[in-house]
């Protein structure tokens, strides 16, 4: 091989080794030693970034002990159903339980969010606050299963630090976040990664979720009810589950889901809850290509519930929605806005590719019912 050929296959190969490990990482010039150094931890963030947003957040984070005066496990875990399930914690009777989980304190007057499945079925609600001798006994100002979200309030008799909740729907896959919570009982553990996936489906033990965002910052048993934030400090998520079956899944409610029922949860009423019937996920560029898509937008039907609005409309499974009441729909989460936004009783016209074909649905917006979790 001639010499010059050679040089440029060795340059090739060098420059892909290199990628291969540090193309994630930007590096500087040290002029004075002449090599690279390492200028950032994270791409386009300064090395203080994250340490400098847990320092100003963690101290409004909380731990939540939920006492149950019943037989149950003997794991302080066991009432996360979540962990329950994926971790076979084992089941012993006993008179006074106590689960574990963290949340985040929204208002300098006390109120605090958490999961509901944080606190289902307790008899006593306590909570741990940074900087104050001994737990506040807290009041469930109002809960909501079907979106696992409670929200508590505690007299400190002084303001609070609080967090701010941000806006979700403007995150994008491969933002980094970090996660503040109590996994385990290890008080104020800060883990990081990014945003996976936005808009995913879940279901635990009988709770369906429609628009969970996906990320691989790690999170635990103890985690639920604590704050998922970005790099400006906001809280873009509240961390609800992991999937134990595979490494770095962890999923978050969506802020904009929060700020969607806060003051029906103040209020203590029970929101309305508009449905079609249908599980739905983003279209990604993968998804785009096999259903045959010019591009990746709308929701895509990953499950349609026997006698729901949707079924009766004649929706089917891999169905991609791409308008709904008139409004395009770029993705899950745009089209969970749009079926909230609804009236119950409400004739809607929806627009779904299916086999490539363009098909306008309509669709009759009903009260979700009592026995769908």
């Amino acid at each position: 091989m001639p010499f010059a050929s050679m040089a440029v296959l060795l340059a090739v190969l060098v420059f892909a080794a290199g990628c291969s490990i540090k193309s994630v990482l930007p590096f500087r010039q040290n002029t004075a030693k002449g090599e690279l150094i390492n200028a950032e931890v994270l791409p386009g963030v300064g090395p203080d970034a994250v340490a400098g947003v847990v320092s100003r957040t963690s101290p409004a984070v909380v731990k939540i002990s939920a006492r149950v005066s019943s037989s149950g496990a003997s794991n302080p875990f066991f009432n996360d159903p979540f962990f329950r399930q994926f971790f076979g914690l084992p089941l012993r009777p006993r008179q006074q339980e106590e689960g574990l989980g963290s949340g985040f304190i929204i208002s300098s007057d006390g109120y605090i969010l958490t999961n509901e499945h944080v606190i289902e079925g307790a008899t006593e609600v306590y909570v741990t606050v940074t900087g104050f001798d001994g737990d506040f006994k807290a009041e469930v100002a109002g809960a909501d299963y079907d979106l696992d979200l409670a929200l508590l309030k505690i007299n400190a008799g002084s303001e609070l630090p609080f967090l701010t909740l941000g806006n979700s729907d403007q995150v994008r896959v491969g933002n980094w976040v970090i996660a503040i919570g109590n996994p385990y009982g290890l008080d104020h553990t800060v883990t990081c990664g990014v945003i996976s996936a936005k808009g995913r489906p879940v279901t635990v033990q009988g709770r369906q979720y429609e628009n969970l965002l996906q990320t691989d910052a790690s999170i635990n048993p103890g985690n639920s009810g604590g704050p998922l934030l970005n790099l400006e400090g906001e809280v873009i998520g509240i961390n609800t589950a992991i999937n134990a079956q595979a490494q770095g899944i962890g999923f978050a409610i969506p802020a904009s889901t929060v700020l969607h029922v806060l003051e029906d949860l103040k209020s203590g009423a029970k929101s309305s809850r508009p449905w079609i019937g249908v599980q739905v996920r983003s279209v990604d560029e993968e998804a785009a290509r096999y259903l045959g898509l010019d591009r990746p937008e709308g929701a895509v039907v990953a499950g349609v519930v026997a006698g729901s609005p949707a079924e009766k409309a004649g929706l089917r499974q891999w169905d991609v929605i791409v308008e709904f009441n008139g409004s395009r729909i770029g993705d899950a989460g745009e089209l969970v806005a749009a079926i909230k936004a609804c009236q119950i009783g409400q004739k809607v016209k929806v627009l779904v590719v299916r086999q490539r074909q363009v098909h306008p649905v309509t669709i009759l917006i009903a009260e979700k019912p009592a026995n769908i979790r």
